[in-house]
């Protein structure tokens, strides 16, 4: 587990290092395990609506806390940068199986449903 978050860290790092973004989650004090906490309960509840609609209020509204979430705990995470995240979450198979250990399909309802968040 320890090697393969240094792997996906060195990975950002380099594809994002150069961004503000970056620099802003590096500045943050990481509290590994309460935000890790805070990913995984709305992981769940994205899991928990696999077979709705994604363009729900319901769904909308975990969007929303999803960004505020990241912008509160690692950097300032605009439309752009979240459509980026949810187009991310299918693109990238190493994602894609990170967050369908929720449930099969959680990468895709999630990602559905910030593209209706960000007008794609």
């Amino acid at each position: 587990m320890e090697q393969a978050r240094r792997q996906y860290a060195d990975e950002a790092k380099a594809r994002w290092g150069h961004t503000d973004a970056w620099k802003e989650s590096q500045a943050k004090p990481a509290e590994v395990n309460a935000q890790a906490e805070g990913i995984n309960d709305i992981f769940r509840r994205a899991a928990a609506m696999r077979q709705g609609d994604s363009a729900s209020p319901e769904a909308q509204a975990l969007v929303k806390e999803w960004q505020d979430f990241v912008s509160a705990n690692y950097y300032a995470c605009t439309d752009e940068i979240l459509a980026g995240l949810g187009e991310m979450y299918t693109a990238d198979e190493r994602f894609q199986k990170n967050l369908d250990r929720f449930g099969e399909g959680t990468a895709a309802v999630l990602s559905a449903a910030i593209q209706v968040y960000c007008g794609k």
